[in-house]
């Protein structure tokens, strides 16, 4: 209890109870209101109508009145793409072709060209889906014309043509916004910085000033001094959350009050396993380049870009003994899809192993310490004796 009073008052005292709360919800301001508005519901295209004909006018106006595309230009003659999507005015080319209408009237079939930029893909969401559209929509209503022509109902046309209708639904994220995905993930890496960043310290700056055991060789002492980061950080990431979900339009579903749980577990394992990569760091300074060993692998392998099933099975083992990996897991469960907290039994098993593992590595480091500190205190009380008599 009394290094745990201690520590609260060193956090209390340090600059890490102001940097805790202030750097995570600047980042969580900058970056919602940065891509606030991010996800793409107008890609900009140009299209070039080599047909002049009524039929091409209205089949470009279908595509600006698409959800997914905007028309910012139309040109009467072919053109290179490369000169047209050079200066990233548009990221897409759809050529319509001469005779487009006349084809059509004669029942003819056309190709409709489309070049689309694909060096930023995230700018693309969408189109292919939106020309797939209106490309099955022109090709129905003219099968159906045809045949209405030939005596045939609507709905017998409309079955003969087109049996199976697909009916889609995006889940959790309709709108593909990044604000669940990338700025959480964000916020989360400056958390995880500073958390094992000063978690990691706690014992070499103890060991400095001559106090790691000043109350006693028990590993309990130290592990107890964990408890202050980890509760600010939780405390920081739920209020980051909630700025998110302000400012952002972040979705998160779960009751604050039940995701603290997984938050708690969260922060006590990355603050521990702070403290089991800075433990043997001669100095506090050593500590941060030793961080780096859990903040890459978290940002690369815990889904912050790239979804883990995209990656070989072998980093996505690894992901598992990194506490980020398992509270991403969490907040698409919980937060984004309104999971129940049973039903992430998995997630928070493998974060109470994980604080397990490194509560039981820090036993065995401190008494490994305390040992060879007593040892050396024997000898050199052993080392006092003998002078002493030889002195006599």
């Amino acid at each position: 209890m009394k290094s745990l009073t201690e520590e609260w008052r060193y956090v209390a005292d340090s600059k890490f109870l102001i940097v805790i709360f202030v750097a995570p919800l600047i980042s969580a301001l900058f970056f919602g209101l940065m891509f606030s508005k991010n996800q793409i519901n107008k890609s900009p295209v140009i299209v070039i109508d080599e047909d002049h004909s009524s039929y091409s006018r209205q089949l470009t106006a279908k595509i600006n009145t698409s959800q997914y595309m905007k028309v910012t230009n139309v040109f009467p003659s072919r053109m290179n793409p490369d000169t047209l999507l050079a200066n990233e005015q548009a990221v897409a080319v759809i050529f319509l072709p001469e005779q487009l209408e006349l084809r059509r009237a004669q029942g003819k079939s056309s190709n409709i060209g489309v070049f689309m930029d694909n060096t930023m893909p995230s700018g693309l969401t969408g189109i292919r889906t939106g020309i797939q559209e209106i490309i099955t929509m022109e090709n129905m209503t003219i099968s159906m014309t045809g045949l209405s022509q030939k005596g045939m109902d609507a709905q017998t046309a409309q079955g003969i043509i087109s049996p199976l209708t697909l009916v889609q639904r995006m889940l959790y994220n309709p709108t593909t916004s990044f604000i669940g995905t990338m700025v959480i993930g964000f916020v989360n890496i400056i958390v995880l910085m500073l958390l094992t960043g000063a978690a990691g310290a706690v014992a070499p700056r103890l060991r400095k000033e001559g106090r790691l055991f000043a109350n006693g060789t028990s590993p309990a002492g130290l592990w107890v001094r964990s408890v202050p980061y980890a509760v600010l950080s939780t405390v920081s990431l739920l209020l980051s959350y909630g700025l998110l979900k302000q400012v952002g339009g972040l979705r998160f579903e779960a009751e604050p009050y039940l995701f603290i749980i997984p938050l708690l577990l969260y922060s006590f394992a990355l603050s521990l396993l702070g403290m089991v990569l800075g433990y043997t760091a001669k100095d506090v300074s050593k500590v941060s380049s030793r961080m780096s060993i859990l903040l890459y692998p978290s940002f690369l392998v815990t889904g912050i870009q790239l979804t883990p099933l995209a990656m070989p099975t072998f980093f996505q083992v690894t992901a598992w003994v990194l506490p980020m990996n398992w509270l991403n897991r969490l907040i698409r469960g919980m937060a984004f899809r309104n999971g129940a907290l049973t039903a992430y039994s998995l997630e928070l098993g493998a974060l109470l192993i994980i604080i397990g593992a490194a509560s039981l590595l820090i036993g065995l480091m401190v008494l490994r310490e305390a040992r060879k500190s007593n040892s050396l205190a024997e000898q050199n009380v052993d080392s006092g004796a003998l002078s002493v008599n030889s002195y006599r």
